[in-house]
């Protein structure tokens, strides 16, 4: 057998390996609640997700965000400036991705958003999106500095900061931020900054996982790339020994 033809074999091998285990990431639009819309720890729960007992983070269905009487906590009901709350600040019915919307207080018992992902492959880089804005809770005034943090894997991504003025919405946004996983399973959570003494809430959707793909070669190619050179090797030592022979 030829080196050419060994390598060509080799290519072959490679692009046979078994793919990375598919990623248990869920939920990222917060579809699925246990109990409804509300207080994410305290009266219901978005399946895939974890906030600590305390955590001042709730969950709105669309069109509610703005309106009294919809969205209860543990201090009684919440909702934020907006045009069915009296502000003429352009806040939109729903997020771009149409669906339920976060909505985490920056300055008052903080604890992360989180989701413990599984299947990953070490090594390989991980891109987090979202759709992101910022608002601040109806019955406050004052300008507001906010911004929101995405941490995976020990690195972690900020957002800039950005300034609402009183009683106002910044419009949505989006980002996105690559990672690499070190392990097998990591934890992905988004926290958000807001200065005090005015409830400043970050909102939050349409969260998207994704591998980018061919990063770094997964451990199965690594070892039919291994075993192939071993196979050329021992082919090249094999015609020398015969050509000294002859």
């Amino acid at each position: 057998m030829t080196i050419s033809k060994s390598l060509l074999l080799i290519a072959a091998a490679a692009s046979l390996a078994s793919p990375a285990l598919a990623n248990s990431f869920t939920n990222g639009g917060f579809e699925n609640l246990t109990n409804g819309p509300g207080q994410l720890g305290f009266n219901t729960e978005a399946t895939g997700w974890t906030v600590a007992p305390g955590g001042y983070t709730f969950v709105y269905a669309p069109g509610t965000i703005d309106k009294a009487g919809q969205t209860f906590g543990e201090y009684g009901d919440n909702y934020m400036w907006g045009p069915q709350s009296g502000s003429a600040n352009g806040m939109p019915a729903t997020s771009p991705s149409g669906g339920n919307i976060i909505a985490f207080d920056g300055a008052f018992q903080v604890k992360p958003l989180e989701q413990i992902i599984t299947g990953l492959t070490v090594g390989k880089v991980y891109t987090v999106g979202f759709n992101y804005g910022f608002a601040q809770q109806h019955g406050f005034d004052g300008d507001t500095i906010q911004n929101w943090t995405v941490n995976f894997a020990g690195q972690s991504a900020t957002t800039a900061n950005y300034n609402l003025p009183n009683h106002g919405f910044s419009g949505w946004m989006s980002a996105s931020y690559d990672f690499i996983a070190t392990n097998a399973t990591e934890t992905l959570s988004f926290v958000a900054y807001g200065n005090l003494p005015v409830p400043p809430f970050a909102l939050l959707d349409g969260v998207t996982f994704s591998q980018e793909v061919g990063a770094v070669p997964e451990p199965a190619s690594w070892a039919m790339l291994l075993m192939g050179f071993g196979l050329v090797g021992a082919a090249a030592r094999r015609r020398n020994s015969t050509a000294v022979t002859a």
